[in-house]
C-alpha cells in the first residue's frame, strides 16, 4: 500500500510541475506577445506620421530628397535671392539648405509632425531665423509673394499646381520641379539625371507662352 501511494504522489508531483510549467509557459507567451505588440505601436505611432501620406486632396507620400537633388536645386538657383518657398517641404531639408545660402526660406507641409521636426532641425542647424514652416494645404495658399519656388510633386498634382502657379506668380519668378516636370511648361533649363533631375521654369517664359495661347484659341 505505502508502494502504492509513494507512486500515485509521484505522479502527482509529476502533473503539477507540467502543469506549472505549461501555466508559466503561457505566461511567458503572453508577456512576450504584450512586448512585441507594444513595440510595433509605439514604433508605428513615432514612424507612422512620417512616412504616411498626409491627408490631402491628392496623395503626397513622404520621399526626403536626396543629397544630390538639394544640390541640384541649390545649382539651379545660384544666381538668385529673395523669398523662396518649398511646397511640400517634408523634413525642411531644402528649406533649410537655402537659409544656408541666403535665402528667407519657407515650407509648407500638412503633416504636423514633419513641420515640427523641420522647426527643431532648423534651430538645430542654426537658420530658425530665416526659415519658417507652416501646417498648411497648398491649395489654400497663395504664393505670389515668393520669387522662387520648389516642388517635389506627384504627376496627378502637376496640371493643376502649373495652372494654380501661372495666375498666382510674378513675372520674376522663378519655378523649380523636381523628380516630375510640368506638363505644358517647357523648361528652360534641366540639372541631373533619372530620380535627381530638376526642370528650372522662368515665370516670364510660360506667362507669356499661356499668353499667346489664349490669343490662338481666340
Amino acid at each position: 500500500m505505502s508502494n502504492y501511494n509513494a507512486h500515485e504522489s509521484a505522479v502527482e508531483e509529476t502533473i503539477n510541475g507540467a502543469v506549472k510549467g505549461n501555466s508559466i509557459g503561457k505566461r511567458l507567451g503572453i508577456i512576450a506577445t504584450c512586448v512585441v505588440g507594444g513595440s510595433l505601436v509605439a514604433l508605428y505611432a513615432v514612424a507612422g506620421p512620417f512616412v504616411a501620406p498626409a491627408l490631402r486632396k491628392i496623395c503626397l507620400p513622404y520621399v526626403p530628397a536626396t543629397s544630390v537633388q538639394v544640390e541640384n536645386v541649390l545649382k539651379v538657383l545660384r544666381y538668385r535671392s529673395g523669398s523662396l518657398v518649398d511646397i511640400g517641404s517634408g523634413d525642411g531639408r531644402i528649406v533649410i539648405a537655402a537659409a544656408k545660402k541666403g535665402f528667407r526660406a519657407v515650407g509648407f507641409e500638412l503633416n504636423p509632425w514633419l513641420v515640427w521636426y523641420s522647426r527643431y532641425k532648423a534651430w538645430r542647424e542654426g537658420v530658425h531665423h530665416s526659415t519658417s514652416f507652416y501646417i498648411s494645404d497648398l491649395w489654400k495658399v497663395s504664393f505670389a509673394q515668393y520669387s522662387n519656388v520648389v516642388v517635389f510633386g506627384v504627376p496627378q498634382m502637376m496640371e493643376q499646381l502649373e495652372d494654380k502657379l501661372g495666375k498666382e506668380l510674378q513675372n520674376s519668378a522663378r519655378v523649380v520641379a523636381c523628380r516630375f516636370p510640368f506638363p505644358s511648361w517647357v523648361p528652360d533649363d534641366s540639372v541631373g539625371e533619372g530620380i535627381d533631375s530638376v526642370w528650372v521654369y522662368n515665370a516670364k517664359t510660360f506667362q507669356s507662352q499661356a499668353q499667346i495661347n489664349q490669343a490662338t484659341e481666340k
